[in-house]
């Protein structure tokens, strides 16, 4: 089956004339899926995902994210935030269609060339904006895949089996760290007395760099939507804090967490919270260092990430061993 076969399949399977393809455009930025834009002749537009086959290299928390971003669309839409809707999705490696997801296109584009009021003011809408995905619950903690097993009933279990994944994956694929994998894992328990703290499982995105949160230009500039969500996990709000300041300190954007109180959302920095923060920043600095492997990135892009996100894994894991 070709491309354009497969996709008026996806169309037919979600209920949409086959016939109406007009146009397939393949979309560039993503790490991990094939993404394309399906333009159809009455004008809707709609994206479609189509994740590599299972065979590929990958780290362990990759596997079966499709059912992550439909569980995010599906969630965002039951308060109001901007974000794709769920058009169709096949998990299944047997379907006829392969195994993908078919999105609603949402308005926007990047954060290049705004002026800093206007970034500001985005800021502070999408402080709203996260603080309204963290009313969303889940059945449990953890990915909703089950990778690493059934959704558990305390996130200290759940996390740490994240956690311990990704270093497996270190482990697995020889990956450069700044400190050797046991130190890391050692460092990382200083904290998991304060896991236990968070008592309900929330919506948490965990890839909200500027990447993936649309700008839609205006009087005034608006957010059009919060895409890519396929990284989800039931889990900890303040996890989500580290992708929105991505090599950055969430602390220091006083507009973010501006519009994250007004709109209810509750983060009080105590030592507890600053453990759990420094951990979450760990966690992902460690995926970005290991990912470079199984994604066979290129000389440039792997030495940014040794100079840019290696000092900042060393810093997180420092800062931890100081609050405990």
């Amino acid at each position: 089956m070709d491309d354009e076969e497969r996709a008026r399949r996806v169309l037919a399977a979600a209920g949409l004339p086959p016939e109406s393809l007009a146009e397939r455009l393949p979309l560039t930025g993503g790490t991990y899926n094939t993404v394309e834009e399906l333009r159809l002749t009455d004008g809707t537009r709609l994206i479609l995902k189509i994740p590599p086959p299972p065979t590929t290299p990958g780290m362990t928390h990759e596997s079966e994210l499709l059912g992550g971003e439909a569980e995010f669309c599906r969630g965002a839409g039951t308060v109001g935030v901007p974000a794709p809707r769920v058009a169709g999705v096949a998990l299944d490696e047997g379907a006829p269609t392969g195994r993908h997801i078919l999105l609603s296109h949402c308005p926007g584009g990047g954060w290049e060339g705004l002026e800093p009021a206007q970034e500001a003011s985005l800021r502070r809408e999408l402080g709203g904006l996260v603080a309204r995905l963290h009313r969303v619950t889940g059945p449990g903690f953890g990915y909703p895949s089950g990778v690493f097993g059934p959704l558990t009933a305390d996130w200290r279990t759940a996390f740490t089996a994240l956690y311990d994944g990704v270093l497996d994956d270190a482990r697995r694929f020889r990956a450069r760290l700044p400190l050797p994998v046991d130190e890391v894992a050692r460092t990382a328990k200083l904290a998991h007395d304060a896991l236990d703290e968070v008592t309900v499982p929330r919506l948490v995105h965990f890839d909200l760099w500027q990447g993936n949160i649309l700008v839609e230009r205006g009087e005034p500039a608006r957010v059009g939507g919060l895409i890519d969500g396929e990284r989800m996990f039931w889990g900890d709000p303040v996890a989500d804090f580290v992708s929105l300041a991505l090599l950055g300190d969430i602390r220091q954007d006083t507009a973010f967490l501006t519009g994250y109180q007004e709109a209810g959302g509750e983060i009080e920095f105590t030592p507890s919270v600053r453990r759990r923060y420094a951990l979450y920043r760990s966690y992902l600095y460690l995926i970005m260092l290991i990912e470079v492997v199984p994604r066979a990135m290129d000389e440039g892009q792997i030495a940014w990430r040794r100079d840019e996100v290696a000092p900042l894994l060393t810093e997180a894991l420092d800062e931890l061993r100081d609050l405990s």
